[in-house]
Formats: C-alpha cells, sequence, structure tokens
C-alpha cells in the first residue's frame, strides 16, 4: 500500500481462537484425555470412534457446549453415569489446561505492537467467561485496550456489530485499523464490511483455505509488525 498519512494503522484487533492460541490443538488433546480417563473408569468404548463421535458432537451443538460428554454418555450406553462422566471431564480439563497454548512469537508481537504505539483489541464469538478465561490463562489480559465477545455484541462474525464496539473502545476508525483472524468468512468478510484492513493467519487455518480475500496473509503472527511499520513508513 502507498504510504498516506490518513492511512496508518493505530490499533490491530485480534480474533481469540487459532490466531492468538491453538485452539483445536488444544480441543483435540482433551477429548482425547477425556476418553481414556472415561476407558480407565471401566467404559467400554472405542477410542478412536469415541474421539470422533465427540468432535462430531462439537460440530453439532458447539464447541463452548458444556453438555458434550453427557450427550456422548447418552448415546453410548442410554443414560449419564457419573463415575465415567467425572473420569472425563476431570482429564478434559487437566489436559485443556496443559495444552492452552499461544502461538509462538504471540507475547513478543503484542510487546512489539505495544512499543509501536498500537492499541490492541479482541473480538471472539466464544462466550465472555470462557474467552477471558483464556485470556488469563495465556496471561494475555493486560495487552488489550479492549475485549468484545458474543456475549458483548449479541451477535457473531462477520456482523459488523462486534467489529464496530471494539473499534468504538478502542476510539478508532475502521480505516486505522487491522483485523486478524483465521476465518475468511467470518473474520475477513466482516472487517471488510466496515473498511478496516485486513490479514488472514494461515498458520491457524483449519479449512484448506486457498484465496483468503484479506489484504495480507501471514504466516508467522509476528509478520504484523513487518506489515505495520511499513504501512506507517516507520524504518
Amino acid at each position: 500500500m502507498r504510504f498516506d498519512k490518513e492511512n496508518l494503522i493505530k490499533g490491530v484487533v485480534f480474533d481469540l481462537d487459532n490466531t492468538l492460541l491453538d485452539f483445536m490443538k488444544m480441543k483435540q488433546v482433551a477429548v482425547r484425555s477425556a476418553i481414556r480417563g472415561m476407558i480407565e473408569a471401566g467404559l467400554g468404548i472405542d477410542e478412536d470412534k469415541s474421539f470422533d463421535n465427540i468432535i462430531s458432537l462439537y460440530e453439532k451443538i458447539g464447541w463452548e457446549n458444556q453438555k458434550v460428554f453427557d450427550v456422548f454418555l447418552e448415546n453410548s450406553i442410554g443414560h449419564v453415569d457419573n463415575k465415567f462422566l467425572a473420569a472425563g471431564v476431570v482429564a478434559y480439563r487437566r489436559a485443556r489446561e496443559a495444552n492452552l497454548l499461544a502461538y509462538p512469537n504471540v507475547n513478543k508481537t503484542l510487546i512489539d505492537l505495544t512499543k509501536l504505539g498500537m492499541k490492541l483489541a479482541v473480538v471472539s464469538d466464544a462466550p465472555s467467561r470462557e474467552a477471558w478465561m483464556r485470556i488469563y490463562y495465556l496471561n494475555l489480559y493486560h495487552f488489550f485496550d479492549a475485549v468484545v465477545t458474543f456475549d458483548d455484541s449479541g451477535e457473531r462474525k462477520p456482523s459488523s456489530v462486534p467489529f464496530e464496539m471494539a473499534l468504538k473502545k478502542l476510539g478508532l476508525g475502521p480505516e486505522s485499523s487491522l483485523m486478524i483472524g483465521d476465518w475468511p468468512e467470518r473474520d475477513v468478510v466482516g472487517a471488510k464490511k466496515i473498511g478496516m484492513k485486513t490479514a488472514f493467519a494461515v498458520y491457524g487455518d483449519t479449512f484448506g483455505t486457498k484465496n483468503s480475500g484479506a489484504d495480507w496473509d501471514v504466516e508467522d503472527i509476528s509478520e504484523l509488525v513487518t506489515i505495520i511499520k511499513k504501512n506507517n513508513n516507520i524504518e
């Protein structure tokens, strides 16, 4: 992009899951651990088949749904046995906490962006409690001037509402803001709708996206610093 004072990037808005943290890896490892926990407790199920069934349930009734293991047990043995449920939930939570990790270079990138004077925000479709839990687990809470979740906006991306709410909290216009996310149909489309610049988090892509439609495709989150320096004509 041609350097223009009116084109300066002053703020960055991040998606949360699969952009700042590897949500899918965490989920898959935690589900595997839950299944093994239930098997160790005496539940006669096949690990691989059960994994596919539970992932399908998450895809059907929501990745944040707290009753997935209840439904799985109902489908598997006809009722919820609290012995097996407890074994699965405890194993899941332990694995989730151990595998809830930020992508490489996230902390350094947020520090570098802060040093450049960027205002930073998160826009997530996750429920407020779960989004904040992940942000605190990763110790990233102090970086963000605003966090907008589904509970705050009442609308999911690509609705313009959550993006507009975040920019209002940052005190910035869309033309001076950059959105980065892993889901083009939600993150890129929603941000472009109101005139934001966009970056596609290739490293978090789970769909095999060929054409993101974003202004920039980034293989590593640290590339944001280079993009902003070049855009803002900073040596």
